[in-house]
């Protein structure tokens, strides 16, 4: 291939690349400066990429609350919650299970891993009913600790899956030579596998914060008191009014993904897939 074959094929797929940045950023920033502008600018027959009259009575609207019984911050705080309780759960547990999957040989092995991606296949609203029913019985209805219980139970299936990959990646040889060393089970599991699976971990935990921040269904079928409202509840009732505000709308959706971000920057660091090619070198 000729240096000037090489230079089209980098430049159009360098094209193609900030064609999808492009549309992937645009709804975020139309999002972000409707939450900015007026509601003369807002319903102009003319659309504004950027506000003509730059305004916070949007975001002051979501803080008070605006015709609920609490502000923002409140029900950020019950979402917060439930995201950082279903993420701690759920990580452990996955990576205890995945470590048994990958590590040790039993009866139903193949059968469990088989029921894992099946459940995977089946959509969390369809199993509501049942979900309310037992949550009923349980007396966990319309409460966050029965909300929590659910995220973590939908997000375990894909957690272990994806962990059992990233604990049979680490060379058994690491664990033998600890273990002729003297090491225990518990340390050999802290020490070596542990920070070796931190990236899958990480993963993982991204993909349960999501599900259990973003989720609406559940959440809509399970709490009825607006004092445990989560945030995505909060933006529905601004569609329920008789116009909807699509200023307040946008200025919640802005604020509702700044804690997503915030965790993606805090773990990204850690997901890095040659930590294993790594140790095996050192």
């Amino acid at each position: 291939m000729s240096f000037r074959t090489k230079r089209s094929t980098k430049i159009a797929l360098n094209g193609a690349g900030l064609l999808v940045f492009l549309f992937a950023v645009f709804p975020v920033f139309w999002m972000v400066m409707t939450a900015f502008k007026t509601d003369e600018d807002i319903n102009s027959s003319t659309p504004l990429p950027v506000p003509l009259h730059w305004t916070l009575e949007h975001f002051r609207a979501v803080f008070s609350g605006q015709g609920l019984e609490f502000g923002i911050l409140h029900f950020f705080g019950n979402s917060l919650i439930v995201a950082l309780v279903t993420v701690a759960v759920s990580g452990v547990v996955a990576l205890l299970a995945a470590y048994a999957v990958a590590r040790t040989r039993f009866r139903g092995r193949a059968s469990f891993l088989v029921m894992l991606i099946v459940v995977q296949m089946v959509p969390l609203e369809a199993l509501m009913l049942p979900l309310m029913l037992n949550a009923q019985r349980l007396q966990l209805l319309n409460s966050l600790t029965g909300l929590i219980i659910v995220y973590i139970g939908s997000s375990l299936g894909f957690s272990i899956l994806m962990l059992r990959g990233f604990v049979a990646a680490i060379p058994r040889q690491l664990e033998e030579a600890a273990a002729l060393d003297g090491a225990s089970n518990r340390t050999i599991f802290w020490r070596i596998t542990f920070p070796l699976v931190a990236p899958g971990l990480v993963a993982t935990s991204i993909f349960s914060f999501v599900t259990a921040w973003n989720e609406f269904v559940i959440a809509f079928a399970f709490l009825k008191d607006q004092e445990k409202y989560l945030l995505p509840l909060t933006l529905s009732y601004h569609f329920g009014r008789t116009q909807v505000e699509w200023g307040s709308i946008m200025a919640a959706s802005t604020l509702f993904t700044i804690p997503v971000m915030i965790f993606f920057l805090i773990v990204q660091r850690r997901m890095v897939s040659g930590l294993v090619s790594g140790a095996v070198k050192g």
